[in-house]
């Protein structure tokens, strides 16, 4: 359905370094940088990042998230990780979610600048 998702961050370097180490073993890699904006994907940039004048506020109430497909239980667990080692906070540890399915694996990480992120694998049916 999307084509590309952009945020707005108060530092893309703190951002770069966050994202750098937290999108890496989920295959996904920064495949664009210039004027302020970074951009990851695994072929093409489709998550976009720049640092902008006024971020949108954070509101953890607000229901709003990006999820990231994993390639495995492994890289969702090396997400968790690498999101807490480099600047973000913990909101919820890697497992199996069966409010969402016996095979939904997943892990939540609020970013640098509050913004909510999970990593999925469908563990097999």
């Amino acid at each position: 359905m999307f084509d590309h998702i952009s945020i707005g961050v108060k530092s893309v370097e703190r951002a770069r370094q966050f994202y750098d180490a937290a999108l890496a073993p989920l295959g996904y890699e920064r495949l664009s940088n210039f004027d302020g904006t970074i951009g990851y994907g695994a072929e093409r940039a489709q998550f976009w990042v720049m640092e902008v004048e006024r971020p949108v506020p954070a509101d953890r109430g607000s229901g709003l998230h990006f999820c990231f497909v994993a390639p495995s239980k492994a890289a969702v667990d090396a997400f968790y990780a690498a999101g807490l080692a480099n600047g973000g906070e913990d909101n919820g540890k890697p497992g199996i979610r069966p409010d969402y399915s016996q095979f939904y694996y997943a892990a939540f990480v609020i970013d640098p600048d509050g913004y909510r992120l999970e990593a999925y694998f469908q563990t097999g049916e």
